[in-house]
């Protein structure tokens, strides 16, 4: 999946068209960099709560597995998730205390499978769709037009921000242990 000797290329990917090769190619940096900031942690650095409000490092990395997934299931079937899937992942996508609650007590390893998992079967669906598929508009947010392009590029931008809190809590964790 990440070719780490084309990592900082955003460029053409054997077996997918031109654009949807791009965004694959900034999906595999952001996951790179991901992963880089959460190496080595053990499961209590991966449980450090900041504060009674705040996400542990493994509920981030499982809400990004989370909303991969969601994404996979509206963009390509046209559905929202169903009640055995909520179930599954809904308390990392919502986070706050039900990720708190649910979402703890695992090793590095964990977090990594479902990423790549996930990860794997957005490979799989990317192959069976053109460029052309990235400009279909549906309403998105609050009603408002967005393309299938932009709704991908929000899956790694989500990883991009909440990345910045893994950095931060994972300072913080340090002095706590």
């Amino acid at each position: 999946m990440i070719n780490m000797d084309k990592i900082y290329l955003i460029t053409d990917m054997p077996g997918y068209p031109p654009q949807i090769s791009r965004l694959l190619s900034m999906m595999n940096y952001a996951r790179h960099t991901t992963f880089e900031a959460a190496k080595d942690l053990d499961v209590n650095q991966l449980d450090f709560l900041l504060d009674e409000n705040s996400n542990s490092i493994g509920a981030l990395l499982l809400h990004f597995a989370a909303v991969e997934f969601a994404y996979q299931v509206e963009t390509f079937e046209g559905r929202d998730l169903n009640e055995e899937e909520l179930s599954k992942w809904g308390a990392a996508l919502d986070l706050g205390e039900a990720g708190r609650q649910q979402i703890k007590g695992q090793e590095l390893s964990y977090y990594i499978e479902h990423l790549n998992t996930v990860r794997e079967r957005t490979f799989e669906l990317f192959r069976t769709v053109d460029d052309a598929w990235l400009s279909t508009e549906e309403p998105f947010w609050y009603n408002k037009p967005a393309n299938r392009y932009f709704m991908w590029f929000h899956v790694f931008e989500d990883e991009i921000n909440h990345r910045g809190q893994i950095r931060l809590i994972r300072k913080r964790s340090a002095t706590q242990f």
